[in-house]
């Protein structure tokens, strides 16, 4: 059933990747195909700033793996971890600027089962059916795409460090992670006391 809800347009990336982390959360990940419509709201989501920030992929410099991140905005950036794990982003920001932001947990809308673990990138994507063959796929026009969904009130939004970059020092702390308070989706809660702030 075609849903009566809007796609995110370009402008909606077209903005730093912290702003796009932030109002992501409560838009809904969508992928239609021979499955059926397969709906997720976002709960969870990761900044990740440009090539300065050492805890992003395109800090290495400009690869074959990490050109999707240099722009446009708009498409879908997806990799994988362990050999196993996929990981779905969006590329932000203006073209040439390489920054995304990681969708790291979802609550079951349509066509998943509501006790279907969607908590953490690998599992978000099992459960969506996204693989490598989604990576560079334009968001405006593929069967892929995110759109509208329900605001999430400020008051109800956490932020943290950023899960898995130890290895960036001290951009490992930045609070680049935000996720919905409360949900029972989200992939994992915050180590310790004072990493939670409104």
């Amino acid at each position: 059933m075609p849903s009566s809800r809007v796609r995110l347009p370009v402008s909606f990336y077209a903005r730093p990747a912290l702003t796009v982390a932030r109002e992501l959360l409560g838009t809904h990940l969508v992928l239609e195909g021979e499955a059926g419509r397969r709906v997720g709201r976002i709960v969870e989501t990761e900044a990740y700033v440009g090539a300065h920030d050492l805890a992003c992929h395109a800090s290495k410099g400009r690869t074959a793996r990490t050109e999707v991140l240099f722009g446009p905005p708009g498409r879908a950036y997806v990799y994988l971890i362990y050999g196993m794990y996929h990981c779905f982003n969006v590329v932000t920001d203006v073209e040439g600027v390489a920054s995304a932001v990681l969708v790291r947990a979802v609550e079951p809308v349509e066509g998943l089962p509501p006790a279907l673990r969607t908590d953490g990138p690998g599992r978000l994507c099992r459960a969506m059916g996204l693989t490598l063959g989604h990576n560079r796929w334009d968001l405006q026009c593929a069967p892929l795409y995110l759109e509208e969904g329900s605001t999430v009130e400020e008051a109800r939004v956490a932020r943290g460090p950023r899960i898995g970059v130890d290895y960036a020092g001290e951009w490992a702390r930045e609070p680049y992670r935000l996720w919905v308070r409360g949900s029972q989706h989200v992939s994992r809660p915050p180590a310790r006391r004072g990493l939670e702030s409104a």
